[in-house]
């Protein structure tokens, strides 16, 4: 067994650093790029010889790896080196895993401040890492550095959104609605309210977005549709307000929030409003009533693609007439009731019992002189 041979020079502060630091790469933030030395020397072979040599866990593998692996157990630090005990080679005091250098701890994060020269990222560091060195849990060291860097946190991409929970279909017409407000728009404010089952929409044009108007407004609708068991809504201070929240409490209406700055939460009323926004627009001016009731006709009557029937079916149980019912040759409208069969006849000269709307008495004998059309009659 043969020793390697090493000079003693001095190193810089930046290089040593301290050597009662712990071991973690991630305790201390990463520099800004103004604070880093750019003359400082990169580094080298015999750094990495010289500073193996006073890592403990590293000086005991390079002996193992020289002398020969325990049989017995060794304590969890060894056990990555362990693992890769046939892999393990050393190189002019230096310890490697294949063609890759273990770095030691006190130089790990000079290797990680170069790895992450031009601020690369998680990956490309990875991958330019394993490309040159190892130690234990590199990946999540490299992972932690670009985790405390400053300048990669503001531009990086925003992360994954959390997938959108689906609501349940509710079980019954009406159970669940959904209301949202939009606008101003082309100078007006609407209440949409949706309901769940059916996806039956209701616009109210609303002058006040108060807590009051948002009330009457409301039982207006419930008059016609009765009331349901849960309403969602997002976190508006009206629908927040003591006002609302006392006029479901009073009905036993449960209410149900969506999270702030989290539309698709109540993407229900969101996509209704957008649907309502598009038709709005393209109907042109003119009024308003009309135009809030022709788009609501036609989405009303409009099967959804979904349930492939139309809210009025599935609200009301029936379709509602529209002009595209006459197009049909089974269309018959409905004709008034005929009332002939109820009321008498009578003939010209026939002596009658008739009211006398003139005065007294109110009733008495009348002849009949002449019939002027349906139930219209003189008599004497």
């Amino acid at each position: 067994f043969i020793w390697p041979f090493f000079s003693h020079f001095h190193r810089s502060q930046a290089i040593v650093g301290n050597s009662g630091r712990r071991s973690s790469v991630s305790a201390d933030p990463v520099p800004p790029d103004d604070q880093i030395d750019d003359k400082q020397s990169p580094v080298s072979a015999a750094d990495v010889a010289w500073y193996t040599t006073k890592d403990k866990i590293l000086c005991q593998v390079l002996d193992w790896v020289r002398r020969g692996w325990p049989l017995g157990q060794i304590n969890s630090e060894f056990l990555p080196y362990k693992t890769r005990q046939h892999e393990l080679s050393t190189l002019r005091g230096c310890l490697l895993w294949g063609t890759r250098v273990v770095v030691p701890v006190e130089l790990r994060r000079q290797v990680l401040a170069t790895l992450h020269n031009g601020h690369p990222g998680v990956a490309r560091m990875k991958a330019l890492g394993r490309s040159y060195l190892w130690w234990p849990k590199l990946d999540e060291a490299i992972a932690n550095w670009v985790a405390d860097c400053q300048q990669c946190q503001h531009t990086s991409s925003a992360p994954p959104k959390a997938p959108v929970r689906e609501w349940e279909l509710p079980r019954a017409p009406w159970s669940r609605v959904h209301l949202d407000f939009a606008g101003p728009f082309q100078g007006h404010t609407f209440m949409i309210i949706v309901d769940a089952y059916s996806k039956w929409v209701e616009l109210v044009a609303m002058a006040s977005t108060t807590a009051e108007a948002v009330v009457r407004a409301l039982r207006r609708v419930f008059a016609t549709h009765g009331l349901p068991d849960l309403i969602v809504t997002d976190n508006g201070p009206q629908l927040m307000s003591a006002t609302f929240q006392t006029y479901l409490a009073r009905h036993g209406i449960r209410h149900v929030t969506v999270a702030p700055f989290r539309p698709a939460g109540n993407g229900l009323a969101e996509r209704a409003m957008r649907s309502a926004k598009e038709a709005l627009a393209k109907l042109g001016p003119g009024d308003w009533h009309t135009k809030l009731a022709t788009y609501l006709l036609a989405q009303h009557v409009t099967p959804c693609p979904t349930t492939n029937r139309s809210p009025a079916e599935l609200l009301m149980g029936r379709r509602l007439r529209t002009d595209l019912d006459r197009l049909h040759p089974d269309y018959v409208p409905e004709k008034p009731l005929d009332s002939s069969g109820r009321a008498r006849s009578f003939q010209e000269g026939e002596w009658v019992y008739a009211q006398n709307y003139g005065g007294i008495p109110v009733g008495c004998r009348a002849r009949l002189l002449r019939l002027r059309g349906h139930g219209h009659t003189e008599f004497s």
